[in-house]
């Protein structure tokens, strides 16, 4: 996969990772927050950054003394005066490092953009790849994917259509042309793309044209949406399998359009909710 996500990040964070421009100071989602797990490039999916070596410099911005080995291109800032730092593979933009202020025995601060960073909670994870899904309502097709090994990061949210920022109830109302997806982020280590597009398959029906179970609506169609010719591929090869098997599949297969997170309560919807899915279960399709 060409681990370049542009087409799906907002333009907020390409402002960021690709214009080298600022959040501003005590924005960002990571600034104050302690999970313990790794630290993402936004853009490609490289681990940069362990929890670890994070600490409150008060600064504004997430600070870490440490970064994984080779993961940060540090290069002059157009400025002549600081030092940039980038992700090595995709030469994305995080921030700024400096060194001599005292603030831990490392005596670095890698100041970075929360907008940069995609936190999982893994503390071995080197690389990743990422799957962008739409199988009818959000909540159960989380609920699953967060059970499949290799799973590091679900979120639910909604994207293919026109509308920058689309909020649920204008989805509701099929004002925008967006279905409910999730952007699944894996661990290339424990599992490859394919492996999570038959799991994909396996928890919806792939058949089922205007919904899914009894959610019915074009915000619920089952859609397959592509970074890449490899994925398009992959995509293409699976769905010729279950038509050989005697599926009519009513999947369609897009490339990426931007994804637009959806609201905090409907992530880890069934976890706080104590639910469970209602029009989701798992039905194994392939050998």
């Amino acid at each position: 996969m060409s681990q370049f996500k542009s087409a799906s990040l907002p333009e907020a964070i390409l402002c960021i990772i690709q214009d080298k421009k600022t959040e501003k100071p005590f924005t960002g989602e990571y600034n104050e927050f302690n999970g313990k797990g790794t630290y993402l490039c936004r853009l490609c999916g490289l681990a940069l950054f362990r929890s670890n070596t994070k600490f409150a410099s008060g600064c504004g911005w997430p600070s870490f003394d440490s970064n994984i080995e080779g993961a940060v291109l540090r290069c002059p800032d157009s400025d002549g005066t600081r030092t940039e730092i980038l992700c090595t593979r995709c030469h994305g933009h995080l921030g700024h490092v400096f060194s001599g202020e005292h603030f831990t025995f490392n005596n670095i601060r890698h100041c970075v953009n929360s907008l940069s960073l995609d936190f999982v909670p893994n503390l071995e994870v080197l690389d990743t790849e990422e799957a962008i899904l739409a199988a009818g309502c959000f909540w159960g097709v989380e609920y699953f994917f967060k059970k499949l090994p290799g799973i590091l990061k679900v979120e639910v949210g909604y994207t293919g259509g026109e509308k920058k920022e689309p909020t649920y109830k204008e989805i509701c109302m099929r004002k925008t042309g967006h279905v409910e997806a999730v952007r699944v982020v894996f661990d290339k280590a424990q599992l490859n793309y394919e492996q999570v597009l038959k799991f994909f398959f396996e928890i919806h029906d792939p058949v089922q044209k205007n919904g899914q179970g009894p959610d019915l609506g074009p915000q619920y169609l089952s859609k397959l949406f592509y970074y890449d010719d490899r994925q398009k591929q992959i995509g293409l090869e699976l769905l010729k399998i279950l038509t050989q098997s005697g599926y009519l599949v009513a999947t369609m297969l897009e490339p990426v359009a931007v994804f637009w997170p959806a609201e905090d309560y409907h992530q880890d919807y069934y976890a706080k909710t104590q639910k469970m899915p209602y029009c989701h279960h798992y039905v194994k399709r392939f050998e």
